[in-house]
C-alpha cells in the first residue's frame, strides 16, 4: 500500500499490535534428514498458534532477491524496501543513539580474521566478545585522514561505528567487505564520481587501522559496509497513526525501529526479555516491533543444530506474548538463512497472524512445508503492515 494511501485510511484506535521477528527464520532441509530447522524443533506453541492463525510465507522484497536485514525490516514496516533504501552505518549510528549530523557518512564495520596473505579467513574474528571489541576500536580512535574527522564507537561483539565528518564528504562509496571468506578485503572504491575524494579518505582510514590491528589476532583486520547519510522518512505516527515501540537487543535493529519513529526499549537477548519489556510497556504504546537475533547468528554460522535450538528456545516464549492477548500478533521473519547456505538467501519468509477478527486456516504446524497450505499463499512482506492495520480494525473504507 502506498504511504500516501496509508496515510489517507489509517485512523487511530485502542487496539493492539504485535509484530515478532525472528531473523533469518526461514531455512532449507538439511541433507541428511531432508527436514528444515522450523520442522526440525520441536515447536509445541508455535504450532498451537499457526492453528488459530491465518498463515503463509512472504516475500522480502522480490522472488529470487536475497535481502539483507534493512530491506527485510523495512518491509515488514509497510515502507516498500525498493524505495526506501538506507545504509546499514545509519542503522549501527542510531542503534548507539549516536549523534548523527548532516554531512556525516557512517559505516557498519566488522572486525575480521586475514592470514598472512591478506585473505579473510574469518569475516567475523571468531565473534569476538563486546569487551575486546571496546579494546581494539580504542586503538583505532584518533585517526584523521586529511583534515576530515574519523570517529569510530564500538557497537556489540565484532561490529563497531565508523562515521567520517568533514566538508563535501559522499556516501557514493561501495563495501570492503567482500561477504565471503577466501578473497581478499576489497579496495574502496567510488560508485559515482561525487565519491571519489571520500572513498580515498575511507582507503587511507583502511591503511592506517591494518596497521594499527596487524598484531592483534584475531581481529587482524576490518571490513567496512553500507556507507550512508541519514534519511528523512515519514514515520509510522505520521503515515500509520501508530504509538510504536522496538525492543531489540541489537543496536542495528534498534536503528531500524528509530529510522521510522519508533521508540526503543530496553531488551536482553533472550525473547522472554523482550516480552518483559513488551508487558512493562503494554499501555504505553498500541504497536511492539520484537526482535530475536539468535536464529540468525546460528543460520549464518551454518549451525544447523544450533538454529533448531534457537527456534526451540523461543517456542517457549511464546505463551507469555500470547498472554498479552494483542488483537494482532504476527510471528514471521525478515528474511531466511537456512543453515545449510550459511547466509542469508531469497527463500520466502515463514509467516502466521493471529487476529481477533481473522479466520483460521487449514495450516497446523508452523514450517515452510505446513506454511504452504495456509489461506495467505506467498505474499509481499510490505503488505504486511496494511493486514495488520485492517485486522486491528485502523484502516476506515477506502473509496464510496
Amino acid at each position: 500500500m502506498d504511504l500516501e494511501l496509508a496515510r489517507e485510511l489509517s485512523i487511530e484506535a485502542d487496539s493492539k499490535i504485535v509484530l515478532l521477528v525472528m531473523d533469518g527464520l526461514g531455512g532449507l532441509p538439511h541433507p541428511e534428514t531432508g527436514r528444515t530447522e522450523l520442522e526440525a524443533a520441536y515447536t509445541p506453541n508455535l504450532d498451537k498458534l499457526a492453528r488459530e492463525s491465518m498463515c503463509g510465507l512472504t516475500v522480502p522484497v522480490a522472488p529470487g532477491i536475497t535481502p539483507g536485514s534493512g530491506p527485510g525490516h523495512l518491509a515488514l514496516f509497510g515502507y516498500d524496501p525498493v524505495r526506501f533504501q538506507v545504509g546499514r552505518g545509519v542503522l549501527e549510528a542510531l542503534g548507539i543513539d549516536f549523534d548523527l549530523q548532516p554531512g556525516d557518512v557512517a559505516a557498519r564495520g566488522n572486525f575480521c580474521t586475514v592470514d598472512d596473505r591478506g585473505i579473510v579467513t574469518d569475516r567475523r574474528a571468531g565473534r569476538i566478545d563486546s569487551e575486546r571489541c571496546t579494546r581494539l576500536v580504542a586503538k583505532l580512535q584518533g585517526i584523521q585522514v586529511d583534515g576530515v574527522q574519523v570517529l569510530v564507537e564500538p557497537v556489540r561483539e565484532h561490529r563497531f561505528l565508523v562515521v567520517f565528518r568533514g566538508q563535501g564528504l559522499s556516501d557514493r562509496v561501495a563495501d570492503t567487505d567482500p561477504q565471503r571468506e577466501g578473497v581478499p578485503p576489497l579496495p574502496a572504491t567510488a560508485t559515482a564520481p561525487e565519491g571519489e575524494r571520500t572513498a580515498g579518505l575511507v582507503a587511507r582510514f583502511v591503511e592506517e587501522a591494518a596497521r594499527r590491528l596487524r598484531d592483534e589476532a584475531p581481529a587482524n583486520m576490518l571490513l567496512l559496509r553500507g556507507f550512508a547519510v541519514r534519511p528523512h522518512w515519514p514515520t509510522v505516527q505520521e503515515v500509520f497513526r501508530l504509538r510504536a515501540a522496538a525492543v531489540a537487543y541489537y543496536p542495528m535493529y534498534r536503528g531500524l525501529g528509530k529510522l521510522v519513529g519508533m521508540h526503543p526499549l530496553p531488551s536482553g537477548p533472550r525473547l522472554e526479555d523482550a516480552v518483559a519489556s513488551v508487558r512493562e510497556h503494554w499501555e504505553r504504546y498500541d504497536y511492539f516491533f520484537v526482535h530475536y537475533k539468535a536464529t540468525d547468528t546460528a543460520g549464518e554460522d551454518g549451525d544447523f543444530d544450533r538454529k533448531v535450538e534457537a527456534i526451540e528456545a523461543a517456542d517457549r516464549a511464546i505463551p507469555a506474548l500470547v498472554e498479552l492477548d494483542p488483537d494482532v500478533l504476527i510471528v514471521t521473519g525478515d528474511h531466511s538463512t537456512p543453515a545449510v547456505m550459511a547466509g542469508h538467501s531469497w527463500h520466502p519468509v515463514p509467516f502466521m497472524m493471529r487476529a481477533r477478527w481473522a479466520r483460521a486456516d487449514e495450516c497446523d504446524a508452523f514450517n515452510e512445508v505446513a506454511l504452504q497450505r495456509g489461506i495467505l499463499g506467498t505474499l509481499p512482506a510490505v503488505d504486511v503492515m496494511p493486514l495488520a492495520l485492517a485486522h486491528a480494525r485502523r484502516l476506515k473504507k477506502y473509496g464510496a
